[in-house]
């Protein structure tokens, strides 16, 4: 794998710089659990940022690092599964695309909302549909997904089939949440770097303590090795990659984010610093296709069978 980036890959991602940095930042006096941007989402769009894996000069790797890099932003935007599932399964899908596995109807589902299509994954195939608010159970108020999050009231009889391998939508999916909790350990993690550097105890800096730098090393660690096994898994295209970079990166999680909250002592558990607009996402992305337990499954039968 090319550890480097090319011109190409370079050029994108200083662009979504350049778009998304009035979005970097978490507005003033905004307390909330979920933050979202229209604008951002439209431009995003507008700019074929989410179209980039259909472009031969550029490919599942550029998805991938699209994707990691939304995910650093303080706003909940729907791009890991438009860059890398989508073109899959139809291009032309209305977004938001929201993924529900066959057998989990009833998980929550992030980004569902009515208009939104809803892509079903199973054994007997891949199918979507339009929801419809009768078919949309909201999600309760104080429930801290920190995406926007609702639950499928039922399935209809007839969807549109796509003439498309479970196993393949399966694979990207991996591949999208593992590159995504790449983002989002990597945007907590500069967030909890800022705070100990800034907030003074004993008369010194948090970050100046030895233990405490020790522990950020080893999560700093923890992830980059998450981030690169998610472009591995990109650009190899493998069952095996896939469900290794996505367990890799709900094991992190566990390990990582209870560091970050612990390092913010109350601040961390409150509304009035951002760093829970990472770190529940994460806490959510760390179940999603089954948690860590069917991703080892997954991965051993990519890699020995049966």
């Amino acid at each position: 794998m090319q550890l480097t980036l090319s011109e190409d890959q370079t050029q994108v991602l200083d662009s979504i710089d350049s778009l998304a940095r009035p979005y970097a930042a978490v507005p003033l006096h905004d307390a909330s659990f979920v933050l979202e941007s229209a604008e951002l989402d439209a431009s995003l769009v507008e700019n074929g940022f989410l179209d980039v894996l259909a472009v031969d000069e550029l490919g599942p790797v550029t998805a991938a690092l699209v994707v990691e890099k939304l995910a650093r932003l303080p706003f909940a935007v729907e791009a890991a599964v438009s860059a890398l599932v989508r073109p899959l399964i139809d291009l032309e899908l209305p977004r938001p695309i929201c993924l529900v596995e066959e057998s989990r109807p009833g998980a929550p589902v992030r980004f569902l909302r009515p208009g939104a299509t809803v892509v079903v994954v199973g054994s007997s195939g891949v199918s979507s549909f339009t929801a419809v608010q009768d078919k949309i159970a909201p999600a309760s108020h104080d429930t801290p997904y920190a995406y926007p999050v609702a639950f499928l009231a039922g399935l209809p009889d007839t969807p549109t089939r796509h003439e498309v391998d479970p196993a393949e939508v399966l694979r990207a999916w991996r591949v999208a949440v593992a590159t995504e909790a790449a983002g989002l350990l990597g945007a907590a993690l500069a967030s909890t770097v800022s705070h100990v550097s800034e907030r003074r105890q004993f008369g010194r800096p948090l970050a100046t303590f030895q233990a405490l730098r020790h522990r950020l090393a080893e999560d700093q660690v923890v992830t980059n090795s998450v981030y690169w096994l998610a472009l591995r898994a990109a650009a190899s295209g493998t069952a095996a990659d896939a469900a290794l970079a996505l367990l890799h990166a709900q094991e992190a999680t566990k390990r990582v984010c209870y560091d970050y909250h612990q390092f913010l002592g109350g601040m961390g558990m409150t509304l009035e610093h951002p760093l829970h607009l990472w770190t529940y996402r994460l806490k959510l992305l760390s179940a999603e296709l089954g948690g860590r337990a069917d991703q080892g499954l997954a991965a051993a039968e990519a890699l020995w069978g049966k």
